[in-house]
C-alpha cells in the first residue's frame, strides 16, 4: 500500500505560537480530524541540520551537517533517496538548500524548476530569498501536485522564520505570519486531502523573543507536529514522537519496507504493515 503523503514545514514556527495562531489546524484537532503533538527539535536548531535530520531520521551530530555553512549533498538514505528506490515519484517546493542536500551543490538559478530529474528530487520549484511570498509557495506546490501527481511532496515556505528573524518571535508581525500560513492551510489542505493525500505538519525549529535560535531553549526547540486524518493516525495525545522519527513515518505512510529508519508509535496497525 503507498498513502500518498504532503510534509509541510512551516520553517521557523515555534509551539506555542502554532497552538495560538494555526486556526484551521486547531479546529481539525477539534474535530478530531487532525493529531497534535509536541517536539524537541534536535540540537543544534538551525535549519540546515534539521533539514537533514526530517529527511534521515539522524541527529545533525551523527549525519555531520552541524552548521548551515556545511553545504553538501546529503550522505545518508533519506526520505527521497528512499522513495525514488521504490519507485515513486517525488517533488518539493522549497528552499534551495533542501536542491542542495538531495540534488546537487551548490544551488544556481537555472535549477528554479526542474522536472524529471535523476536526484532525490524528481520534481521541484525552488528559490532562494527568504522572503519569497508563502502563497506563492503554495501555489507552486499545487502547481506540482496537479502537472506530477507525486506520491511524496515536501513543502517548505520560509516567512515565518524569516519575519521571526527581524521582529522576533514575541511580535504581532510573527503571530499575523502564522495567521497568514493558517489561512493557506485552510485554503489548499482540503483539496489535498480529496486528491488522497495524508498531510503532516511541523517545523524544523522555534523562534527565540529576540529573533534567534539555535540552542535548547523551548522557545527555538519546541516544535509542533500535526498530523491530519484520523483514519491514519492514532488519537493518543500521551505519544511523544521524536524529530528523529519523522523521516521514518513518512516512509511507512508511502509503503517503503526495509527502510531502516527509526518510527514512532503512532500509526494504527492496518497502516504501520503496508
Amino acid at each position: 500500500m503507498t498513502k500518498r503523503t504532503i510534509f509541510i514545514i512551516l520553517d521557523g514556527l515555534r509551539y506555542s505560537t502554532a497552538r495560538e495562531c494555526l486556526g484551521y489546524m486547531e479546529a481539525l484537532v477539534a474535530g478530531a480530524e487532525a493529531q497534535v503533538y509536541r517536539v524537541d527539535s534536535e540540537l543544534p536548531s538551525i535549519s540546515r541540520p534539521l533539514y537533514e535530520t526530517l529527511m534521515t531520521g539522524l541527529p545533525p551530530v551523527v549525519h555531520g551537517v552541524t552548521s548551515n555553512g556545511v553545504v553538501r549533498r546529503s550522505k545518508f538514505d533519506n526520505v527521497f533517496s528512499l522513495a525514488r528506490k521504490a519507485g515513486l515519484v517525488t517533488a518539493a517546493a522549497a528552499y534551495h538548500w533542501y536542491f542542495e542536500l538531495y540534488n546537487q551543490a551548490p544551488f544556481s538559478p537555472e535549477f528554479r524548476h526542474i522536472s524529471n530529474s535523476d536526484g532525490g528530487i524528481q520534481h521541484g520549484a525552488f528559490y532562494w530569498q527568504d522572503h519569497y511570498p508563502d502563497d506563492h509557495l503554495f501555489a507552486d506546490a499545487d502547481d506540482l501536485i496537479r502537472r506530477h501527481s507525486p506520491d511524496f511532496l515536501l513543502l517548505h515556505p520560509m516567512n515565518i522564520d524569516d519575519i521571526g528573524h527581524k521582529h522576533g518571535g514575541a511580535s504581532r508581525q510573527y503571530r499575523d505570519t502564522t495567521r497568514n500560513a493558517a489561512d493557506l492551510l485552510a485554503r489548499y489542505v482540503p483539496q489535498w486531502r480529496a486528491a488522497g493525500y495524508s498531510v503532516i505538519v511541523t517545523s524544523d525549529h522555534g523562534m527565540s523573543d529576540d529573533g534567534n535560535h539555535g540552542g535548547p531553549h523551548e522557545d527555538e526547540a519546541t516544535v509542533p507536529l500535526y498530523t491530519i486524518g484520523a483514519d491514519i493516525f492514532t488519537l493518543d495525545a500521551a505519544a511523544q514522537p521524536k524529530q528523529t522519527e519523522l523521516a521514518g513515518l513518512i516512509c511507512q505512510l508511502l509503503g517503503i519496507e526495509d527502510h531502516g529508519l527509526s518510527v514512532p508509535n503512532l500509526l494504527k496497525p492496518d497502516v504501520a504493515r503496508p
